[in-house]
């Protein structure tokens, strides 16, 4: 189809948005019921914003100028704002916003916090995104997903989440987990034609873990065998790996087979041990995306174990993990039974945590009512205020003045400003430090250095229905030929004045997943290089990919994105999940020695360092952990 009848060519305004709802909710009271009192029409919003989004244009150019070593020569003049905080915090995600609150705790409301971020948004990559605009937005999440994490919440992380009044174990209470399975939704598995010969939607034999999906089938495999477009022998090893109990290290004990598991790729167990026809890799090669930033060309055949993919089962490994192990791989029952997302995923907790810094911005005292709030943007940074958020400022250099104070230079509005601060926590990405800070020692700086970021897209299309996923009865989908590898319905939610997901006759936002990724290169060369592409792609290329792969999935259930997409927001975030150690690449990882993140996080003189990157672990309550270590750094001090 050419841009046209894609529907590119035609400007999506606030009045489609708001016609697709009448004509799809006018009997209905499912359909979120926002009220947003009190608007101050001249603020910028930046939840409302649609288009690329995440690092969108003016986070990170700066950022590079400093990284290319022109920064100074295109702003060689600096102006003092004459501003003395007790602490400046360097990122306002979810690490730095929970440093403002552990420091403020310890020290008391007095004391002056200066928080600066290169976005046009708070949270990091806790972002919100609204849909619609004016008194009924569709709610969405553009990064951080959930309260999660594969190992168990530590005190300190569980401590503050109480504190916020999220009370983790009252979530069944707002899941409408029966709401798919009662209508025989199902995951589904799409073969897109340019990968595979042809366009074909089927049910997936081997689903991911999506909450809300329907069970299934008992002859699911017979059926997808019978119309997938793979090679005979490709569908044979399939049933195999799955199915067949072979122990493919026969005369090993457990602990040998794990050593050796763990130093190669699933792909290659599945080829070279298992045996499995070429043909069966592109079934699982995108599966792990989504924990990994890659697919299984880089993840460990012990740690595909430890997630539950097939060819072990007749390998008699008992369940302790192995050596080198990721801890994403690691199953733990707390772990997976502590869960809790809110309509907009985490960005409710920095909302909540923006609030306790800044009553005045965000309205409400509960973690059902921060659903509901609108933030004031205005009021984050007022001179009266004792903690101050000022976004759309890209730090460019810190440095101790002397033995007292530090000076933080940061550009915002093309102009270089300078504050100074008795201490400061660096809670931005650990990449970007040693361009900051050129006193720090030179091992540090290696470390730093190590922490290459991965790179992911949450993209969010609203729609103004979800009848063809109805029709095709599914509620997700893997498509690992795709553009986009992943893509669902929203869970089904519900808190006070706000419905995630009603009828299938009602709007919704569907999200779409891709970590571009370079199979064969070593793993964090692909994140280098997928970071590229991603900075490299422009809104229009990215609308383009969501409009024909949703067309070649949802077509044949009657959906039609010239007129069925009513917003698109492509959350871009070319530093995305902080990087996790890996058994094939990491050899200090695999040896069980510390790993780089215990050099990187030192503190140096009066400045101390947080952000998930210290703990190389990509959750929010690494973010949380290591913003209180940061903080009692800070405190010890004199």
């Amino acid at each position: 189809m050419d841009a046209k009848q894609l529907g590119m060519t035609r400007r999506i305004t606030r009045r489609d948005f708001l016609n697709g709802i009448l004509q799809t909710t006018a009997a209905s009271f499912a359909f979120p019921l926002l009220s947003y009192a009190s608007i101050e029409p001249e603020e910028t919003y930046p939840p409302a914003l649609t288009g690329l989004r995440g690092s969108g244009t003016g986070s990170f150019e700066s950022a590079h100028h400093l990284r290319d070593g022109d920064l100074w020569k295109l702003y060689p003049e600096s102006t003092d704002t004459n501003e003395s905080y007790d602490l400046v915090i360097v990122g306002a995600g979810i690490s730095g916003l929970s440093a403002a609150w552990f420091y403020r705790k310890a020290v008391g409301d007095s004391q002056r916090i200066l928080l600066l971020d290169n976005h046009d948004d708070f949270g990091g990559h806790a972002r919100r995104q609204e849909f619609g605009g004016g008194s009924s937005p569709l709610l969405t999440f553009g990064g951080s997903y959930a309260i999660e994490s594969p190992a168990p919440y530590s005190n300190v992380a569980r401590a503050l989440v109480e504190e916020l009044g999220i009370a983790v174990p009252k979530f069944s209470s707002h899941y409408n987990g029966g709401l798919y399975k009662s209508l025989g939704l199902k995951a589904g598995f799409f073969f897109d034609k340019a990968s595979f010969g042809s366009d074909l939607l089927l049910p997936d034999p081997f689903p991911e873990n999506y909450r809300g999906a329907a069970e299934t089938s008992a002859d699911a495999w017979e059926h997808f065998a019978e119309k997938a477009p793979i090679s005979d022998t490709a569908k044979r090893d399939l049933q195999r790996i799955f199915k067949d109990e072979t122990d493919y290290m026969p005369g090993l004990k457990s602990e040998e087979k794990k050593a050796k598991l763990a130093r190669i790729s699933y792909a290659e167990f599945l080829t070279g041990v298992a045996k499995c026809d070429a043909g069966v890799l592109p079934f699982f090669q995108a599966r792990p995306q989504q924990l990994y930033g890659a697919g299984i060309d880089i993840v460990p055949a012990q740690d595909a174990w430890g997630l539950g993919f097939p060819g072990f089962q007749g390998m008699n490994l008992d369940p302790e993990p192995g050596v080198g192990m990721n801890r994403d791989s690691i199953p733990n029952e707390e772990a997976e039974n502590y869960f809790f997302h809110f309509p907009d995923g985490n960005a409710s907790i920095a909302r909540m945590l923006v609030r306790k810094l800044i009553p005045q911005a965000i309205p409400g005292n509960s973690a059902d009512d921060i659903v509901t709030a609108r933030a004031h943007y205005s009021k984050l940074d007022q001179p009266k205020s004792a903690a101050r958020i000022r976004l759309s400022s890209t730090v460019v250099r810190v440095k101790h003045k002397d033995s007292a104070a530090v000076e933080i230079a940061y550009l915002k509005d093309e102009k270089i400003q300078t504050v100074s601060a008795s201490k400061c926590i660096l809670a931005c990405w650990h990449t970007i430090i040693p361009y900051l800070c050129s006193e720090l020692p030179p091992d540090q700086r290696t470390a730093l250095s190590y922490a290459i970021k991965v790179p992911l897209v949450y993209t969010k299309v609203a729609v103004r229905n979800w009848l063809a996923w109805k029709k095709l009865g599914i509620q997700s989908v893997y498509a690992p030929g795709s553009y986009f590898p992943f893509a669902h319905l929203p869970m089904p939610l519900k808190f006070p004045g706000y419905t995630s997901v009603g009828t299938p006759e009602e709007p919704a936002v569907v999200g779409l997943v891709r970590t571009p990724c370079k199979p064969g290169l070593p793993v964090r060369h692909q994140h280098r290089v997928g970071r590229k592409e991603l900075l490299g792609t422009t809104f229009e290329m990215f609308e383009q990919h969501i409009r024909e792969q949703m067309n070649a999935m949802l077509g044949p259930g009657g959906f039609d994105a010239a007129r069925d997409i009513t917003g698109i927001a492509v959350h871009r975030w070319p530093h995305g999940y902080a990087y996790q150690y890996n058994s094939l690449f990491d050899s200090f990882w695999l040896a069980g020695q510390e790993g780089p993140c215990v050099t990187a996080r030192q503190p140096f003189g009066r400045i101390a360092i947080a952000n998930s990157d210290a703990a190389a672990y990509a959750y929010a309550d690494a973010a949380i952990d290591q913003a209180y270590r940061a903080v009692q750094e800070i405190l010890a001090m004199k």
